[in-house]
């Protein structure tokens, strides 16, 4: 099959390749089905963000996008690419804004039956507890500069130590809540201003807090692993490094302009702008990049802890009848060192995944052991209206794409047109006829986050499943969240 403008072949049935052609270093690899395809060559412009990320000094095997890719700051969403560690380049574009936009998972013992009727109070309060919407603040106290350091610098470790979750939480976090590179002398005053007061805040946008039913167990043995089981309620948390990461991203990619200029790097597109990794400037970013990565994990874990003291207030629960407990928290965006394995050697490399997740296989050395036998818990959520899945990495992950995977839906309005979209529509009550109770701070955010804007998220899963990229655990069934 021949496809329009892009030199593009199928490989097999969800698998597509850009052949290298002008300045691309490496293929372009799509996950996608056809119709997915189809819409992409349609509007190549996330398919033009593929070749161009090719084009990175030292790129590894590949530039890849993942079936929920849609247009991004120089990588498209869904997109993932590694670079040579030594002779490399790194490059803010590959990480995006909200630095550590991730998911978490924590879980409880009730079941659907058990909440039902309070479900109203319980969104309620989480809306009332947890502060939501663009500029949110004032979870717990604002920040001295000093313990923001320790936030940026020590990770989930210290909000634990300041009462907010178990030690036992860190075994189930990516890179147990802390990147070891974080260097807070190289945070802007601005970002750290931005800081001192937003953590435990959701934020806005597609960041939410939801409440989930466990609908459907595909693998009952990694379900099993997890502690799932039908019919269970569950909470999953969304949400990044708001105005920190945000801050230092827009500080570094000023700071990264500069330096491709300095270092003769020959990009097709100035959002692409990036340093060698081993340069000062590449290894400053790195190293502010981690702390808004620690800050973001941190975030979620305090979020959580407001969950988990709420469930215990509106049910009137000790710890023992709720069992709440976490599951599993994943990044979305972010760059990270990492040995993988390529032209058979072992090889360190650094892997971008903007809007993309990791999936390590069972019996990877950074797995915990409760997870070495069934391979790495990943969370896909979709739209507020339909399902959100539970799936696990797998070998092939680590073959073929850097122990990678799909993040979401993918959307398929911009904002913009979503907003327009929702003009005129009473979209909570449009949401309570689904069954899902939806407390946020504007019409704007709801309209721009509504199911029609996203892609089906069951069809994403779907291709990466089908791929044996990352294979299905269970399913979730949205009953209530709390937005910005």
């Amino acid at each position: 099959m021949k496809y329009q403008k892009i030199p593009i072949k199928k490989i097999d049935g969800n698998v597509f390749e850009i052949e290298p052609f002008g300045g691309m270093l490496r293929p372009g690899r799509i996950y996608a089905s056809d119709a997915m395809l189809q819409g992409l060559l349609d509007d190549d412009a996330p398919l033009q963000q593929v070749i161009n990320v090719a084009h990175l000094p030292g790129i590894e095997k590949y530039s890849l996008a993942m079936p929920d890719i849609h247009w991004g700051y120089g990588f498209p969403i869904g997109g993932v690419a590694a670079t040579d560690w030594k002779e490399g380049v790194i490059s803010p574009g590959g990480v995006g804004y909200d630095i550590n936009c991730g998911m978490r998972l924590a879980a409880t013992g009730l079941r659907y039956d058990e909440v039902k009727k309070r479900l109203d109070k319980l969104i309620q309060e989480l809306f009332k507890t947890i502060p939501t919407g663009v500029g949110s603040s004032h979870a717990i106290r604002k920040l001295s500069k000093k313990e923001l350091q320790r936030v940026a610098q020590e990770g989930v470790n210290w909000v634990i130590e300041q009462g907010f979750g178990q030690a036992t939480d860190l075994e189930v976090i990516e890179e147990k809540g802390k990147m070891p590179f974080a260097d807070f002398s190289v945070v802007s005053a601005r970002a750290v201003e931005r800081g001192l007061d937003q953590l435990g805040t959701l934020g806005s946008g597609n960041h939410f807090l939801e409440i989930d039913v466990v609908d459907q167990i595909y693998d009952p043995v990694a379900a099993a692993a997890m502690g799932l089981f039908k019919d269970q309620i569950v909470i999953l948390i969304h949400t990044g490094s708001r105005g920190f990461g945000y801050q230092i991203c827009d500080d570094y990619l000023k700071v990264m302009g500069k330096a491709a200029q300095k270092y003769h790097l020959h990009l097709p597109d100035r959002q692409l702008a990036a340093a060698p990794i081993q340069s000062p400037e590449g290894q400053d970013y790195f190293a502010a990049m981690s702390c808004a990565a620690n800050f973001a994990w941190s975030n979620r874990q305090v979020i959580m802890h407001l969950a988990y003291q709420t469930f215990k207030r509106v049910f009137s629960l000790s710890d023992r009848d709720l069992q709440f407990r976490l599951v599993y928290d994943v990044s979305h965006n972010i760059a990270k060192k990492e040995t993988h394995k390529i032209d058979g050697k072992e090889k360190t490399v650094c892997v971008h995944r903007k809007g993309a997740t990791r999936a390590l296989a069972p019996n990877h050395p950074l797995l915990s052991e409760k997870y070495k036998s069934v391979g790495q818990p990943v969370l896909i959520p979709g739209d507020m209206g339909r399902y959100s899945f539970i799936c696990v990495g797998t070998d092939k992950a680590m073959e073929e794409t850097f122990g990678s995977t799909c993040h979401g839906a993918g959307r398929l309005m911009s904002r913009n047109k979503a907003k327009k979209a929702g003009l005129g529509r009473n979209l909570i009550k449009e949401m309570a006829k689904r069954g899902v109770i939806v407390q946020a701070k504007g019409k704007a955010t709801l309209a721009e986050e509504m199911p029609e804007a996203y892609k089906n998220v069951e069809s994403v899963v779907n291709i990466m499943h089908a791929s044996g990229i990352s294979l299905k655990v269970a399913r979730l069934k949205p009953i209530g969240v709390i937005k910005g």
